[in-house]
């Protein structure tokens, strides 16, 4: 299930979200680029978990900075191609919802509570995150809360054939979520390298309770012109 995009529209231009995305792909081009390579590049600005739970290191930077440097990296072309894909589909309307500025704190926010999540259930490990997964997660239970029922156009993949559908956020997402936290709880023990779907859940979490605080003072209103079943 592969959503790519949805009819929710907007009524500002989201600049944040589409600048969060330029700055993913710029720094993304960097690490291809650059002469430090990429392994030196993730050692370097990746946020490992032992380190920012005891704010120690020898890192250039400090660990705190490394929780926020690490949500603009990537591993590979997929890992950020499906990072942004997510972001853009959804990642509008809530800034739609809150704002600019406010959307801009949400998002590195959730960014923040999703490195810690996974730093606390790998405690020891030395293997550093990287990616906008968690900051992208907190704007998934967001976007869920918000605008359940807003259709997703979605790609379905039955064998050789690809079904186009149009299904409610709240089918897309619960599957997503779902599929995070059983992957979670296979994976959880000793530390590998791999994806940190703690990180996805912390942040999913952080998105879909706290979002109605984040919106207060804001005139959100959540009925929109849906089609149900």
């Amino acid at each position: 299930m592969i959503p790519y995009k949805d009819d929710n529209p907007t009524t500002i231009v989201p600049f944040v979200t589409i600048g969060l995305i330029a700055i993913n792909c710029a720094v993304f081009i960097w690490q291809m680029l650059s002469p430090l390579g990429m392994q030196q590049i993730v050692m370097s600005y990746g946020a490992i978990p032992a380190n920012i739970i005891s704010f120690t290191s020898n890192q250039p930077i400090s660990p705190a900075a490394t929780v926020f440097t690490a949500m603009f990296m990537h591993g590979g072309i997929f890992h950020i191609a499906g990072n942004m894909l997510y972001l853009w589909i959804f990642g509008n309307n809530i800034e739609d919802a809150l704002g600019h500025f406010r959307f801009l704190l949400f998002y590195l926010f959730s960014g923040v509570v999703a490195a810690y999540s996974h730093a606390l259930a790998s405690t020891g490990s030395t293997i550093p995150m990287i990616g906008a997964s968690g900051a992208v997660s907190g704007v998934l239970g967001a976007y869920l809360l918000l605008y359940p029922a807003a259709r997703v156009h979605t790609l379905i993949f039955l064998g050789f054939f690809i079904q186009v559908i149009r299904v409610p956020a709240v089918i897309v997402l619960v599957f997503w979520i779902g599929i995070q936290i059983l992957n979670g709880f296979i994976s959880f023990g000793p530390a590998k390298g791999g994806v940190a779907w703690f990180a996805h859940i912390g942040g999913f979490a952080a998105g879909l309770i706290t979002i109605k605080l984040w919106l207060i003072g804001r005139n959100f209103k959540k009925l929109r012109n849906y089609d149900y079943f």
